[in-house]
């Protein structure tokens, strides 16, 4: 990396972490010189590049300043009828409609919910993935068998510590992928007709989840800036025998919103009172734009009623379907029901991200992954800026890839999805992250592909499809 770019990087770490809040002077050129020994030239390239990100604005006479919100106005809240009675799942249909149509090989991929696969360190798997397979242990083939490979638990463990959570292997069952992770996680903790708590909007494989298993559900209002309504949560856990919560409370998807530490701590707080499981969604959150990584709910779990449920399939290891489940005092029943459902997890996967782990560079892997998507986030915007109708609304995250965008009046996102698939573009409407099909203003956005003149374009395409469907009104 080039000074200039370090720099910026590092200015931009402040900026994030709120050291520099929005409209806060910057340091001039000829201090920022001084404090890091580096020529004018190569801070004024640094303070150019933050200006392209969006994040520093020049004011004549009077320096850079710390640009203010990127969002037009605060985005709206989730409507007022989302908490209802609860509720019987009734959505696969329409996402299954939806994601079928947005895999179209030529189709810009705004709607996908993973990011580009040239971010990742594939070839290098590969080898490990090689080595393992020229020096396999015989012995594997049952000891891998869940929990899962010891190895691979430890270095999961030791990510856990990191975050600052207290996670003993022993607690670690090793699944196909997130998503059979939550699965499990869910038969563990409720069965057929209870309720469980989720936020609204939330990821659509939530809903399919609920759906088939046979829960129903009771939504919580989830603010795009201030994350899940915690008095709302409270006020419903005293009316409605709510069994088990399912949440994403880092870099949540679609909204991208992370809870505070001061929020975490309450719901978890408020659960143990009441002895409720908490489903942690938490796929996102070693991908943080910040200095510091978020503390994770697992932090104040002291009574193992957390089932922490992630994957290496966004930060890392996409198509390898490797997963797991922090499950606390479940992790017994988990296992077991891992065992009675799909017998265990690939084991040569297992060894060769066991492999890779204890080779010590994911680190500079994840480090190289969250200034690109950092970087990513800044060139879409600018470019919704640009080309969206002003009356647009959206708050930035601090990490992940996801952008949650609401609408103009008169704009409806399905109609908006098909009118844009027609053009080559694919976008995730609201409807889709919804129980009940809410959020027909909104859109998800994913900016976790490299950023080209095809992006540029599909942006401002959609830009004039927003304002076509308002003038037709």
């Amino acid at each position: 990396m080039r000074l200039y770019e370090r720099l910026a990087n590092d200015l931009e770490g402040l900026i994030r972490d709120g050291t520099l809040p929005a409209g806060a002077r910057a340091p001039s050129i000829r201090e920022f010189c001084r404090e890091r020994a580096a020529s004018a030239a190569s801070v004024v390239r640094a303070y150019e590049l933050l200006q392209a990100r969006g994040l520093l604005e020049s004011r004549a006479r009077s320096g850079f300043f710390v640009a203010g919100q990127p969002a037009r106005r605060a985005p709206r809240s989730t409507p007022a009828g989302s908490c209802r009675r609860p509720w019987h799942v009734e959505v696969s249909q329409l996402i299954f409609q939806i994601l079928e149509s947005a895999r179209q090989r030529d189709a810009l991929p705004l709607g996908s919910a993973f990011p580009s696969p040239e971010l990742f360190p594939l070839r290098q798997l590969g080898l490990h993935l090689a080595h393992v397979g020229r020096h396999p242990d015989p012995w594997h083939t049952i000891e891998d068998l869940p929990p899962g490979n010891l190895t691979l638990r430890r270095q999961i463990s030791q990510r856990y510590r990191l975050a600052g959570a207290s996670v003993s292997p022993d607690e670690i069952v090793i699944t196909a992928g997130a998503l059979e992770a939550l699965n499990l996680a869910l038969q563990v903790v409720t069965k057929p007709d209870d309720v469980v708590a989720i936020e609204a909007p939330c990821f659509y494989g939530c809903l399919q989840a609920i759906e088939s298993a046979g829960r129903r559900v009771i939504e919580i209002p989830t603010h795009p800036q201030r994350g899940l309504d915690l008095d709302v949560l409270e006020s419903t856990l005293q009316r409605v025998p709510v069994r088990a919560c399912w949440f994403m409370t880092t870099f949540h998807n679609p909204l991208g919103v992370t809870l505070s530490d001061a929020a975490k701590q309450r719901l978890i707080q408020m659960l143990s009172a009441r002895d409720i499981a908490l489903i942690e969604d938490n796929v996102y959150s070693e991908l943080y734009f910040t200095r510091k990584r978020p503390r994770i709910t697992k932090v104040w779990d002291s009574r193992g009623l957390v089932l922490d449920c992630g994957s290496f399939a966004k930060s890392l290891a996409p198509g390898y379907r490797l997963g797991w489940v922090a499950a606390g005092r479940y992790a017994s029943d988990l296992w077991k029901r891992k065992i009675t459902t799909s017998l265990a997890t690939s084991v040569p996967i297992q060894a060769a991200i066991a492999h890779y782990l204890s080779s010590g560079v994911y680190e500079r892997h994840l480090r190289r992954l969250r200034r690109t998507l950092a970087r990513q986030q800044a060139l879409m915007v600018a470019a919704i800026r640009k080309h969206f109708p002003g009356d647009c609304q959206y708050a930035l995250p601090t990490g992940g890839y996801q952008l949650w965008v609401e609408l103009p009046e008169h704009c409806d996102a399905l109609s908006l999805h098909e009118r844009a698939l027609e053009r080559g573009i694919s976008i995730a409407p609201g409807p889709i992250f919804s129980a009940h099909q809410d959020h027909r203003r909104a859109i998800r956005l994913n900016y976790g592909h490299p950023w080209n003149a095809a992006s540029e374009t599909a942006i401002a395409r959609l830009g004039s499809l927003m304002r076509e469907q308002m003038q037709s009104r």
